[in-house]
């Protein structure tokens, strides 16, 4: 038996509409399509209780291009605002190049790193469960990084302490 072709009448194109409508209205209601950026942390008049900064990738290179950005956004920021709590949470592939066996391979990094978790009281955490899925251990990494749980979890948890959510890339 062959099948009729759905005609395009007025009301299934009116039905098209409202669905492209919700989805809209989805997408704008989402937590991520309101998130603030740096900037607009800094053009704030109130300083926020924290900024915990999210990296999720699937690039395991990716903390060489975006940590130096970082750093002169955390400084930025705390020009603004002196002593403002900073986290930063990093539970994709690029987590992977804070372990102690790529310090070599990536010393502007763990540079970077220990510079803001030591000097600037900046905790950086990776995801210990994403972590052990691969076989790396709390052990395979640096005693200025932090092994949570789960990243998810830890960025939740910033949240409910009222830190900003910035998410990268």
């Amino acid at each position: 038996m062959k099948r009729k072709p759905l005609r395009r009448t007025a009301q299934y194109r009116m039905f098209k509409i409202h669905i492209h409508f919700i989805l809209l209205c989805l997408i704008m209601l989402s937590p991520g399509a309101n998130a603030l950026g740096i900037d607009d942390l800094i053009a704030q008049n109130q300083r926020p209780a924290g900024v915990v900064i999210e990296i999720v990738s699937s690039d395991r290179l990716l903390l060489n291009t975006l940590l130096p950005d970082i750093n002169e956004d955390i400084q930025r920021l705390r020009n603004k605002y002196p002593d403002l709590p900073i986290a930063i949470v990093t539970h994709g592939q690029e987590q992977f190049m804070l372990t102690k066996n790529n310090r070599s391979e990536a010393e502007q990094v763990h540079g970077i790193v220990e510079q803001l978790a030591v000097k600037d009281d900046i905790e950086v955490h990776v995801c210990g469960t994403y972590a052990s899925w691969f076989g790396v251990s709390e052990s395979d990494f640096p005693k200025y990084v932090d092994v949570a749980p789960a990243g998810p979890v830890q960025i939740n948890n910033y949240e409910e302490l009222g830190y900003e959510l910035i998410t990268l890339p």
